[in-house]
């Protein structure tokens, strides 16, 4: 007996477009459109490009205590967020082990606007309300709240048209807009390294949102497959592929993320679940790290592959890995034994017990185009 599949409130939309659906985090979900994923990866670079991201969830914290209560479960500074920002965040176990990665958003009056990925929403939410319930509301937000992404170097262009004050918001920036008379929450972000913005819109207003930005002639409908090619290439991470609660931030390359305030040596050092390892992991280097990986043929090298050095010996597996249509060649991300994770060191995938090439390479592959004003 298979599950029931959730639907996303664009479902009947996915399908008259032409939509091929696959599962994906418990939802029917379109993996591409008739234009084929190429084409459509191409067009989001070149133009601007409509993700349905309604799966992911959305949920709000509410109180005076909620930015310190939130502080206790992530490596990262909230406290100081401003008013109409965002922030990358990670909540951690106690081995200092990623739960699930998300964007944390302050829209003032004491309340934080939080994106969580799909397949781990019903278990965030329940962290959230375990750790922290006693301390702030926690008000889940996936049954009111469609989520659209419009992205691409279009994308401005075309929402501006809609409300004009989103041409003059930066990357992160985050705020309240009306857009075709409905109350929706803009950022300026998104998972494909283009310049674009993410768009909170209630349910019953999802499709004729959608709709309206799919008249304008810059923006195609684009599956999974091509936001997958295209954050892979923009070298992002995708939870339960690129990280999980076995990895910490540190072996995932995310230190960027720990905010210095919560650092060792910071103000609010530590504090978060599983602080201590990950301050040691910082001290005294960690035995694997996520880094880039570019074939030097045009084998396409797919996730769960294993690398090996010039003896054959393991050194890694692949976390994610596919066809960069922009760069014109095939890319990949994985899990290196750190004495091989220099730049330019020379390794090997085994692809159906053959060996393809594979350099160490820094990321992104493709240029990042965020819109910093």
């Amino acid at each position: 007996m298979s599950e029931t599949l959730l639907k996303t409130p664009l479902h009947a939309l996915h399908l008259e477009l032409g939509a091929r659906m696959v599962p994906f985090a418990g939802y029917d979900m379109p993996v591409q459109y008739p234009l084929g994923v190429l084409k459509e990866h191409l067009h989001t670079r070149e133009q601007a490009g409509l993700f349905d991201v309604s799966h992911m969830g959305q949920i709000k914290l509410h109180g005076s205590d909620a930015a310190k209560a939130l502080e206790s479960l992530v490596p990262v500074d909230i406290l100081d967020l401003p008013v109409g920002m965002q922030r990358y965040a990670m909540f951690t176990n106690e081995q200092g082990g990623i739960l699930d990665d998300l964007m944390v958003a302050n829209l003032g009056n004491d309340t934080l606007f939080l994106v969580v990925n799909a397949a781990c929403k019903d278990q965030d939410l329940a962290h959230l309300r375990t750790h922290i319930g006693g301390r702030c509301e926690v008000q889940a937000l996936f049954e009111e709240r469609a989520l659209l992404a419009l992205q691409g170097p279009a994308a401005a262009e075309v929402l501006a048209r809609l409300a004009p004050e989103v041409a003059s918001m930066t990357f992160m920036q985050f705020r309240a807009v009306k857009l075709l008379g409905e109350d929706c929450y803009v950022s300026r972000s998104g998972y494909t390294g283009e310049d674009g913005y993410e768009i909170s819109v209630p349910v019953h207003a999802a499709e004729a949102l959608a709709r309206r930005l799919l008249a304008e002639p810059q923006v195609q409908p684009i599956g999974l497959g091509a936001r997958d090619s295209l954050r892979l290439e923009a070298g992002l991470c995708l939870y339960g592929h690129d990280m999980n609660s076995e990895t910490s931030p540190v072996e995932a390359s995310l230190l960027w993320a720990i905010s210095k305030v919560r650092r060792a040596d910071g103000a609010r050092a530590g504090g978060f679940p599983g602080a201590e390892a990950v301050f040691a992991q910082q001290r005294d280097g960690v035995a694997r790290k996520r880094v880039g990986l570019l074939p030097q043929e045009r084998t396409p090298v797919r996730e769960g592959a294993d690398i090996v050095d010039n003896k054959d010996q393991p050194v890694g597996k692949v976390c994610s890995g596919g066809f960069g249509p922009t760069l014109g060649a095939p890319v990949a991300m994985g899990y290196i034994d750190s004495e091989h994770a220099a730049i330019d060191t020379s390794l090997f995938a085994v692809v159906r017990g053959k060996k393809v090439a594979l350099k160490v390479s820094k990321m992104p592959f493709v240029a990042q185009r965020y819109y910093r004003g």
